[in-house]
């Protein structure tokens, strides 16, 4: 019998990314961004402290779906944009299961976009990583939710006409609890941001730039190749946003409200805009989620916000428990028949 670990609920001790990886073949372009994203999370689950049967991976439809057949945890391969709604399921039934959703832009924002911000706005305790590539690629390149305007695809030959999501934006309008962004090929920060939204108690949304080296190669060049530390602003709670190659530039806010890229030497330290990821406004998380339109210039990454509120699993138990109190067989038939009945003859 293996040495067990009993802080972390009789987790194997000495867990290592071999102990989260399947046998079954990883099966991706060459290439694709997905394959970094993947090592990154079988490196860090070990920290969780948690047995494999005690994670859960759900995924939709998509390149990301084949995502928990590679985990050696428990997995659900659901149907297309539904993953959320399993995964609120799994976390009304099971408290004890760490509970994670890998969706793609195109899954998580167009047949499944009602379910993911219904369980960001719940505080649903799971956590879901998007992979945004700006593209669908299982079926091989149409243009998708957060594809740009004018975007040339095969399903848009004359350029896409519709304005594409804000991720970050419409998880904070969903006032979700834990927001964040990062970058595929960054294992460090990724590895980081995944970290923190383990510890949050709460749902969870962090949005991975992911590239897609067939049909989208390069869409996020500016923030993850050769120019990346001059265009990553790192957002860091309660300190003043600063960024560039030697943090020579910085946020401030402008006479009519608005963040601005500035020159520090120009505008002085004192006028740069100090991040609070934990302030339950989220006004200033949204700005800077507006901050930069489209991942082609300098673009905020790292946590948006964190802040707590209710549990929905904890919330809707307790609800339960209390009903369930003193409700004998009797009380039982007398509750079902209470409140407006009818009798059908």
């Amino acid at each position: 019998m293996s040495e067990t670990n009993g802080s972390n609920g009789g987790a194997p001790a000495g867990l290592t990314k071999k102990d989260f990886s399947s046998d079954q073949e990883t099966r991706w372009c060459p290439g694709c961004g997905d394959y970094a994203i993947l090592a990154t999370v079988q490196q860090f689950l070990p920290e969780l402290g948690l047995p494999p049967e005690r994670i859960v991976f759900v995924a939709g439809i998509g390149c990301a779906g084949r995502f928990a057949y590679y985990m050696n945890t428990y997995g659900v391969h659901g149907i297309h944009g539904r993953a959320p709604a399993l995964a609120t399921g799994l976390a009304l039934a099971r408290s004890d299961l760490s509970i994670w959703v890998v969706s793609g832009d195109g899954d998580a924002l167009s047949i499944g976009g009602n379910h993911l911000i219904h369980a960001l706005r719940r505080n649903v305790p799971i956590k879901i990583l998007l992979f945004n590539n700006q593209i669908y690629g299982l079926t091989k390149g149409q243009y998708s939710p957060t594809s740009e305007e004018g975007k040339v695809t095969k399903s848009t030959p004359f350029g896409s006409l519709d304005h594409p999501f804000n991720p970050i934006a419409l998880a904070l309008g969903a006032e979700a609890t834990f927001v964040a962004r990062t970058v595929d090929t960054d294992r460090e920060h990724q590895a980081q941001v995944l970290r923190a939204a383990a510890d949050h108690q709460g749902s969870a949304l962090i949005e991975i730039y992911q590239n897609c080296n067939v049909f989208n190669d390069g869409a996020f060049e500016a923030v993850r190749g050769k120019g990346r530390d001059a265009n990553q602003i790192r957002l860091e709670h309660s300190k003043p946003i600063r960024f560039g190659v030697d943090s020579e530039r910085g946020v401030t806010r402008g006479p009519d409200g608005r963040l601005r890229l500035e020159t520090v030497s120009e505008v002085g330290e004192d006028a740069l805009v100090v991040h609070d990821a934990h302030d339950p406004n989220p006004s200033q998380a949204f700005s800077l989620a507006h901050l930069s339109e489209r991942p082609n210039g300098p673009t905020p990454i790292g946590l948006f916000r964190a802040v707590e509120r209710p549990v929905f699993a904890e919330s809707m138990t307790r609800e339960l428990e209390s009903a369930r109190e003193g409700v004998g067989t009797e009380d039982l038939d007398a509750l079902l028949r209470s409140g407006d009945t009818w009798t059908v003859e």
